[in-house]
C-alpha cells in the first residue's frame, strides 16, 4: 500500500493549499519509479495527468465535485497529501478505488480507535524540519551529529532522515524545553532489536549525562525506558504487516506527567516520569544498518498546552493547531478529537458563549485558493460542532483569512507552522 503513494506535503497539520500543479521534481520522481513497469506512452499520460489535474483528498467530495465542474480530472490523495496510484503507477481518480488503496475508512474525529485519543499538539512551534531544504545524501543542516551514519533520503515519495548505524543526533532548541511540550515524528524501525529513543541530553556514544525516562519506539513494543532513574512502562504494539511499517510517535509532557502515543494507541501514561528540561532534544537509534535502516520523518517540537476557555476569557481569542485537516482539503482528520472535544465541552458548559471560528493558512500556494480553503475549513469546524455536540448554529460564525493575517514569518518552517491555524474569537469581547 505505502509503496504506491507519492507525498506532496510533509506534515498533515493544517497544511496550506498547494498550487494545482505538482512540482516537476516530484513528477520526475514518480516517472523514475514506474520506469520499466509501463511504456513511455503511459508514462507520458501519467505525467500529463499529474501536471494538469486537481489534487483532492479522496474523501473531499466538495473538491472532487468542483474539479469535475471545471472539467478537470481529480487526482486523489490520502490525508497527508500523497498521490494514490494503482499497481501500474497511474494516479487514481475514483474515490472508492482510492479508499481501498489508502487502506483507511472515513473515520470521523471521536470514532473508532480515536474515541479515547487525548493528544493535543502544542500551539507554539519551537522546531520543525521536514528535510525539504536539504540535499538528498547530505546530513540535515539543522541537526547536529553526535555519532553514527545519517543522511537525507527520498523514501515513499517523501524526505526522511536515514540511520544506517547505531548513533545519535542532537536538535538545538531556541529556548529551554518548557514544562508543557509536545514532540511528533513518524518513524520506521525495521530490525527486531532496533529502537528510536528520545532524551534531552546524551545517553550513549560517550556522553552519558542524561538520567531519566527514555521514550522508546521498538519493533514490537513502545513506552518509557529508564536510564539511571525513572519508571519503566512499556506496551506491546503491532509493527504492521510490513517490516518497514511507518508509525507516528507523539510525546506530551506536563511537568512530571509524560504520555507517549504510537499512532492512535497511548503506550505510556506516567505521572512520575523523569524528563529533564534542556535546550536540546537528542534522538538515538540502535540496530540500524544499510539493509534495515531506521527512518525518521518530519520532526515537530512545540511549547504547548493552554486551557481554551481561560485563554478566551483573558485574551478574547485563542489559536489552536490541534484541529488537523487532510492536505488541500476541509476534511477534518480524526487526530483532531481532543481539541474538538474541548471546544464542544466548553460551548456546552458556557451556554452564553458565542464564537467566531477563523481559518488561516501560511503563504505557500495561490492566494485565492488559500482564502477559499481557509473559509471551507472554518465552516467544516462549525458544522462538526453543531452536528456532534448540538451547539446552536446561531452561536457560531465563521471567517477565512487565508494567508493575510500571519502571526509569524513565513520564511521559516516554524513560522509557517504557526500561521497554519484555526482561531476561536469570543464575540462581544
Amino acid at each position: 500500500m505505502a509503496s504506491r503513494i507519492v507525498r506532496v506535503c510533509t506534515l498533515a497539520v493544517a497544511c496550506a493549499v498547494l498550487t494545482p500543479s505538482i512540482a516537476s521534481a516530484q513528477v520526475d520522481q514518480l516517472r523514475k519509479r514506474i520506469t520499466g513497469a509501463v511504456s513511455d506512452q503511459v508514462g507520458q499520460e501519467i505525467e500529463d495527468l499529474l501536471r494538469n489535474g486537481v489534487r483532492c483528498a479522496f474523501r473531499d467530495e466538495a473538491c472532487i465535485r468542483k474539479a469535475k465542474a471545471e472539467k478537470r480530472t481529480p487526482i486523489l490523495t490520502d490525508d497527508e497529501g500523497r498521490v494514490l496510484t494503482d499497481t501500474d503507477g497511474r494516479p487514481i481518480t475514483d474515490p472508492a478505488a482510492a479508499a481501498a488503496v489508502a487502506g483507511t475508512t472515513a473515520e470521523r474525529p471521536g470514532t473508532g480507535a480515536w474515541t479515547n485519543y487525548d493528544f493535543v499538539p502544542g500551539e507554539r512551534p519551537l522546531f520543525y524540519d521536514d528535510f525539504s531544504r536539504d540535499a538528498v545524501g547530505d546530513f540535515p543542516r539543522r541537526f547536529e551529529l553526535v555519532a553514527g551514519n545519517w543522511d537525507v533520503v527520498e523514501w515513499r515519495g517523501a524526505r526522511y532522515l536515514r540511520a544506517t548505524a547505531n548513533g545519535s543526533i542532537r536538535i538545538p532548541l531556541p529556548e529551554t524545553l518548557p514544562d508543557r511540550f509536545t514532540i511528533e515524528f513518524p518513524a520506521s524501525v525495521q530490525h527486531g532489536n532496533a529502537y528510536v529513543r528520545v532524551s534531552t541530553a546524551g545517553v550513549y556514544q560517550g556522553d552519558r549525562s542524561y538520567a531519566g525516562s527514555l521514550p522508546s519506539l521498538e519493533f514490537s513494543q513502545a513506552g518509557l525506558r529508564a536510564h539511571k532513574q525513572g519508571p519503566v512502562t512499556m506496551s506491546r504494539r503491532q509493527p504492521g504487516t510490513d517490516r518497514d511499517a511507518l508509525v507516528t510517535v507523539r510525546l506530551m509532557g506536563d511537568g512530571a506527567h509524560l504520555k507517549m502515543y504510537v499512532n492512535e494507541q497511548r503506550v505510556a501514561n506516567t505521572p512520575n516520569a523523569v524528563f529533564a528540561r534542556t535546550d536540546a532534544i537528542v534522538i538515538s537509534v540502535s540496530s540500524a544498518s544499510d539493509a534495515r535502516p531506521v527512518m525518521i520523518g518530519p520532526v515537530r517540537i512545540a511549547a504547548g498546552g493552554r486551557d481554551l476557555y481561560d485563554a478566551l476569557s483573558r485574551d478574547g481569542r485563542v489559536a489552536t493547531q490541534g484541529i488537523l485537516f487532510a492536505v488541500n482539503s476541509d476534511v477534518i482528520r480524526p487526530e483532531s478529537t481532543p481539541t474538538l472535544e474541548e471546544i464542544g465541552a466548553m460551548l456546552t458548559k458556557n451556554v452564553a458563549l458565542r464564537l467566531t471560528i477563523e481559518g488561516h493558512t501560511d503563504a505557500d500556494g495561490d492566494d485565492a485558493l488559500n482564502l477559499d480553503l481557509s473559509k471551507r475549513r472554518a465552516a467544516a469546524v462549525k458544522a462538526f460542532l453543531v452536528a456532534t455536540y448540538g451547539v446552536d448554529a446561531g452561536r457560531l460564525e465563521t471567517e477565512g483569512f487565508g494567508e493575510t493575517r500571519p502571526v509569524a514569518s513565513n520564511t521559516s518552517p516554524e513560522g509557517r507552522q504557526q500561521n497554519r491555524r484555526v482561531e476561536l474569537v469570543r464575540q462581544g469581547s
